[in-house]
């Protein structure tokens, strides 16, 4: 039986308290589309102007007015939320990029941290440097159950690299996420077609929700937006507007795009086109 999911498009900016208003208002929504979950961007919580006030930025989750403020959306409507957010390193020095899966009595019951940082310099384009601020991950998370299917967790620049989703699928994976804030030269050039790719090679549900728009007023940071659901024949079934839009929509800041999952139309793909990888030859991504 088919099942509903959210996938929220926000610009986020240094306020946690704006962002935390705009997260609040897509729960809304998505409760009252009766989505059984919402998927929510990277950097949810803030998007800084530098590396210095990303770092100041960060408090433990224990103490973030954005993430308890989510957990307690999640009790009231009873909707699980996946959210990208900072939270601090050991020795306080960098943040961790992390994806919070809240469940819908506000528990956290999963993270993941971002394992691939964005460290590039495009030609009369953006240079931006993660790892001046971000600590990166050490491990893939196993998939987790949810109302929807097995999830696994991925962010934003891990879209690039095939071995992750690969090892998620091997691990049971029904539906992989790319929370993004991807750049608008980039996000034209490859957002649409990694994302397709992701779900055909993993015969997976792809779900990305994306930030979009200028994240500061001095428009130094811009985001490429185009939150989607792909199914796994790799057809989108759920996309907002955002940055180059050919469609002509507009960038969508505090809308969600809605699409059934139906894990019995997954199997069916996985069943009739099977995979059968030559790991004789290759090695298993495990």
């Amino acid at each position: 039986m088919p099942i509903i999911a959210a996938v929220g498009q926000i610009c986020s900016t240094s306020s946690m308290a704006h962002n935390l208003r705009q997260c609040r208002q897509l729960i809304q929504k998505a409760s009252s589309a009766g989505a059984k979950a919402l998927f929510l961007p990277e950097a949810s919580d803030y998007i800084a102007s530098n590396a210095a006030a990303t770092v100041s930025l960060c408090e433990p989750v224990e103490k973030s007015e954005f993430v308890i403020g989510l957990q307690q959306d999640a009790q009231t409507y009873k909707l699980p939320i996946h959210v990208g957010v900072h939270e601090p390193t050991e020795d306080g020095k960098k943040v961790k990029n992390t994806l919070l899966w809240i469940d819908e009595n506000g528990k956290i019951a999963h993270r993941y941290q971002k394992l691939h940082l964005f460290d590039v310099e495009i030609k009369d384009g953006p240079i931006l440097k993660e790892s001046n601020s971000v600590e990166k991950g050490k491990r893939i998370e196993d998939p987790f159950s949810t109302a929807l299917g097995k999830v696994g967790s991925l962010i934003c620049f891990d879209l690039r690299f095939p071995e992750p989703s690969l090892a998620l699928r091997n691990r049971g994976a029904q539906i992989i996420t790319y929370p993004s804030a991807f750049t608008v030269p980039t996000g034209k050039a490859h957002w649409e077609t990694l994302l397709r790719a992701r779900a055909i090679e993993t015969q997976s549900y792809v779900i990305a929700a994306a930030q979009v728009g200028f994240h500061n007023e001095e428009k130094t940071r811009r985001s490429y937006g185009h939150s989607m659901i792909v199914d796994p024949w790799g057809k989108v079934v759920a996309e907002l507007g955002g940055e180059e839009d050919e469609k002509g929509r507009g960038l969508d800041v505090g809308e969600i795009a809605l699409a059934e999952l139906d894990l019995d139309q997954l199997e069916k793909v996985r069943r009739e086109v099977p995979l059968l990888r030559r790991t004789d030859v290759y090695p298993e991504m495990l």
